[in-house]
């Protein structure tokens, strides 16, 4: 039994998901994310490990979940392959649109957060039980709590739209829960909606799990289950779709979305860097294969009182690698680092700029400004859904 590990740039997890999954008798095979998927031809299921694919750019999973090998996956998925994604590997898969119903973007994995408190990164050990039914899900079928770690900065599941989790409630799809060690469900370390560490689709062969189970052998009733469940579920020899279901991002979402405007602060502060932005050339690209001149730049925004004095704060502003401009109105300037004084400038700005708050909000935002491209463009439901995740985050127009 063959289970391809899906490596993207960035995964970390390849070698201890490999060996769980041969603990448990099945072969692992490496796939690198742009190795022909002619060498997938044989493969039983498949396995997204975890890390930081594309270093999370942008947001978790958001530009592996666009990756061309995804609309391959999405294919299997429908002939009923397994697909596991751990960690990284679940941000993926609910970025993709696969979890929870392959029906585009329904959920996120936000950032950690405990009410309007953010958590950042959790590494700690914790436990996890099954809750569905056994046969509802591949990798649900052993009973108890499971001892394994967490290790993410944005395993938060979330959804604005609460008929999502009516939906999993009664479809069984909330698989995994995190509990205590006697297997009571607790509240979640990283503030996820209804306790949930695993959600799986209605068919039950897509699973996103944000712990870790392959990293220790607590984990090894999880791949069990997984074999199992390939040896009962044989796959269809066609897939139920006839082209990707998808326009990159797991959906069709091609229609024009209303994008409430925000009133400019007295005082506004963009923060640009000199050196080069790799997050910022990689949201470039992911939008470019929908809009391909689009051109991007983006930058830190603040609204702010005093001007020096945010900026004399290393933490906030690097003269060295990095210009600031304030915006009042319509009068723009750059600060003069050296000279602690503002030169006024032409704008920084460009003729579509976004701006994005993520939820809670971190005191700072991104703003996008984009040139080459109409407001029309870039108002498109899958455009948006590169700059922010709806259910983690707000977008406006600046």
């Amino acid at each position: 039994m063959k289970i391809a590990i899906i490596s993207f740039p960035g995964n970390n997890c390849e070698v201890e998901s490999m060996r769980a999954i041969k603990r448990v008798g099945m072969e692992p095979v490496f796939h690198k994310w742009n190795d022909d998927i002619e060498n997938l031809k044989d493969i039983d299921g498949y396995f997204l490990p975890g890390g930081f694919s594309y270093e999370d750019r942008g947001r978790a999973g958001m530009i592996s979940a666009r990756d061309p090998i995804m609309d391959f996956l999405r294919e299997e998925a429908t002939k009923g392959k397994v697909i596991i994604g751990n960690c990284n590997g679940a941000q993926i898969l609910v970025e993709s649109g696969l979890i929870p119903n392959a029906d585009g973007l329904q959920m996120s994995l936000a950032r950690n957060a405990s009410g309007e408190k953010s958590l950042g990164f959790l590494g700690e050990w914790i436990w996890v039980t099954p809750t569905c039914d056994a046969t509802c899900c591949a990798t649900s079928n052993w009973t108890g709590a499971m001892h394994m770690p967490i290790a993410h900065g944005e395993g938060r599941f979330t959804t604005k739209d609460p008929s999502v989790w009516q939906t999993l409630k009664d479809n069984n799809q909330i698989a995994f829960s995190y509990c205590d060690e006697t297997g009571d469900v607790i509240d979640s370390p990283n503030g996820s909606e209804f306790s949930a560490a695993g959600v799986c689709n209605p068919e039950g062969n897509v699973v996103a799990l944000m712990p870790h189970p392959e990293r220790t052998e607590n984990g090894g009733p999880y791949f069990v289950s997984m074999k199992q469940w390939i040896d009962s579920h044989p796959p269809k020899n066609e897939s139920s779709v006839s082209k990707p279901a998808c326009r990159q991002a797991g959906n069709n979402n091609s229609q024009s979305v209303s994008v409430s405007k925000k009133e400019p602060e007295e005082t506004e502060i963009f923060i640009d860097t000199i050196i080069v932005n790799n997050e910022e050339r990689t949201v470039e690209k992911a939008a470019q294969r929908l809009i391909p001149h689009l051109k991007l730049k983006q930058l830190r925004y603040k609204a702010v009182s005093d001007v020096a004095a945010y900026l004399s704060h290393i933490a906030n502003f690097n003269p060295n690698k990095e210009r600031a401009f304030i915006r009042r109105g319509e009068v723009c300037t750059e600060w003069d680092a050296d000279d602690k004084r503002e030169v006024e400038v032409d704008s920084v700005l460009r003729e579509v700029n976004l701006l994005r708050t993520d939820e809670p909000s971190s005191g700072t935002s991104v703003c996008y400004a984009c040139s080459g491209v109409s407001e029309e463009e870039v108002l498109k439901g899958d455009v948006l859904e590169i700059f922010g995740n709806p259910h983690a985050s707000l977008l406006q127009i600046l």
